[in-house]
């Protein structure tokens, strides 16, 4: 019997008294009768944990029989490398690497550790992977292992939101002898894109960019040469944590402290940290750089520069910006046409405000529906402003 059956019988069990008193002031709530482990958060973690071990895969153990077959009585580890490589099911990876590390006089190198941690990760089995990477990690020999190993070690505890594992085998990689074991700028690009991924939220970006910090010093200590991805990281990192003026610094050493030049990720984290902190003289000035150069703007950058000018009044310049926009083909999205359309109205501008969104949807900037928003909000807003204002009743603009 599954679950969902077992939990069905126990609700039918429930009977209900008709004699439960009343009180008009505190209607009945079936809710108050029901046993508490229902809606308790102990009892969604117990059906989470049964569901999660009902799914869990079985072992095919006729492929896994066969599989091992194909081994010769002393194997090597490159034969169970090509082994491991051939098999589709991860469950069966892990089995042969278990079994071959139970057989006498075999020991396991980089290759076998390293495809067998590629199939499990790639499969999601992230507590698997985990008891293969301590072995790896506990190997007392500091001459094993491999940059790629370890790497790839550092990406799927990325990609399973493992941060702390991934940064204990970045340090891992840093105590080891070997210049061959030790962290390269793809590690280090890993750990940057790990740090800066889903993450909205300034106050965790502010807390990750120590990290990141640290992890940029270590890097030009150890005498790892950051390329544009590694400072575009860095300038990301500042503008999502609040801190522009260190984004700033970072993009003047470009082409002069460190050897790459800036590209259009590099201009576009900038125009849109310096709209966001409404600086739009400097916006102004990375933006005409960024055109010199051949870039341009790209959607959000545009859609930042468009709603800070009409947040700071200068509603003119806005829309110039906004049709510059369409003529490079960028989207421009609802929050950029409502920003624009809502501070000519709060300057007296509807007749203005009204042409602008005919004109929008004329150009096929904003669909049918889009545009149908646009007048619906601004009849809520300013429907009794824009009647004043001397809107006639036959006219084209007249908000219905």
């Amino acid at each position: 019997m599954n679950i969902a059956s077992k939990s069905i019988r126990y609700l039918n069990q429930i009977h209900l008294n008709p004699k439960f008193p009343q009180n008009p002031k505190h209607p009945f709530n079936i809710k108050s009768i029901l046993p508490s482990n229902f809606s308790s958060t102990s009892y969604r973690k117990r059906l989470n944990r049964r569901n999660l071990a009902a799914s869990k895969p079985t072992l095919n153990e006729p492929q896994f029989h066969k599989a091992i077959s194909h081994l010769l009585p002393r194997f090597t580890p490159q034969d169970l490398y090509n082994l491991i490589t051939q098999q589709q099911d991860p469950l069966i990876c892990l089995h042969l690497f278990n079994y071959a590390s139970n057989q006498p006089r075999f020991t396991h190198d980089t290759t076998t550790f390293h495809i067998t941690i590629k199939k499990l990760g790639a499969a999601k089995m992230y507590p698997e992977m985990d008891r293969i990477v301590e072995s790896v990690l506990s190997v007392s020999d500091q001459s094993f292992g491999s940059e790629v190993l370890y790497n790839s070690i550092i990406y799927f505890y990325t990609e399973g939101r493992m941060l702390s594992k991934a940064v204990s085998v970045y340090k891992h990689m840093r105590s080891l002898k070997q210049m061959e074991c030790r962290p390269s700028i793809r590690t280090y690009n890993l750990l940057f894109a790990a740090f800066l991924s889903r993450r909205s939220n300034s106050y965790i970006n502010h807390v990750y960019m120590g990290t990141m910090r640290m992890l940029f010093k270590n890097m030009v200590d150890d005498g790892v040469e950051p390329d544009v991805f590694a400072l575009n990281s860095m300038i990301k990192g500042y503008v999502l944590s609040l801190h522009v003026n260190d984004a700033l610094r970072v993009y003047h050493q470009m082409g002069v402290v460190y050897d790459c030049r800036p590209n259009s990720f590099t201009f576009d984290y900038l125009i849109h940290g310096l709209c966001a902190q409404g600086r739009t003289c400097n916006a102004m000035k990375i933006c005409g750089e960024m055109k010199e150069k051949g870039f341009v703007p790209s959607g959000k950058s545009y859609n930042s520069v468009v709603c800070a000018f009409a947040l700071e009044g200068e509603v003119d310049r806005a829309v110039g910006w906004l049709w510059e926009m369409v003529e490079n083909g960028r989207l421009v999205d609802d929050i950029t046409c409502w920003t624009v359309v809502d501070e000519c109205c709060k300057r007296d501008r509807c007749g203005d405000a009204l042409g602008l969104i005919e004109e929008l949807q004329e150009k096929r900037v904003v669909d049918r529906r889009g545009y149908k928003k646009l007048r619906h909000e601004l009849k809520v807003n300013y429907g009794e402003l824009c009647d004043r204002n001397g809107m006639k009743n036959g006219s084209r603009n007249r908000i219905e």
